[in-house]
């Protein structure tokens, strides 16, 4: 699965990596495990669109929207640690939402970045979630999220004599 190619294919753009806000790395991988720093609503650097309180300063949509971004991070930052040849399985997703009191709905917020997740990597976008409330998140974002991946092999399909197509997951 070409996740740069099917990214592309829904009109998004996959980030750069995320430079860190502080003294740890973006990914680190052990085994076939790359575990992914929580990572704000960032573009380009700039996540001021997506900062505040959901819902009394950010709406649950514009809330839904970083947290989509959130998830392009957390694939860039993995997508650093993958060797030639495989691609990502998301295992787990654990997203933090900067919540009023009396919010209740951070699963709805988090669903923009679980959806997403399957658009882009298929069955492999399956996963576990934790959607937690908080207070309080890094440089006021609404949201923040962290993945932990597996790096799996990219399945090579037979498409008959003389014929390979690389890169199909079926």
């Amino acid at each position: 699965m070409d996740i740069q190619k099917r990214i592309e294919e829904l009109a998004l753009t996959l980030p750069e990596c995320p430079v860190p806000l502080a003294a740890y790395v973006p990914a680190t991988r052990f085994g076939d495990t790359i575990v992914v720093s929580g990572q704000l609503p960032s573009v380009k650097g700039n996540f001021s669109a997506y900062c505040g309180t959901v819902p009394s300063e950010l709406t649950v949509e514009k809330a839904t929207e970083a947290a989509r971004i959130c998830l392009l991070n957390n694939i860039a930052a993995a997508m650093t640690q993958l060797q030639h040849g495989e691609t990502l399985r998301l295992v787990q997703m654990q997203g933090f939402v900067q919540s009023a009191s009396d919010f209740h709905e951070q699963p709805a917020v988090l669903n923009g970045a679980s959806e997403l997740a399957v658009q882009i990597l298929g069955e492999n976008g399956k996963h576990a979630r934790t959607a937690v409330g908080v207070g309080a998140l890094p440089k006021n974002a609404a949201v923040e999220i962290s993945c932990t991946f597996q790096a799996v092999p990219e399945q090579v399909q037979f498409a008959g004599r003389m014929n390979w197509i690389e890169g199909n997951n079926g």
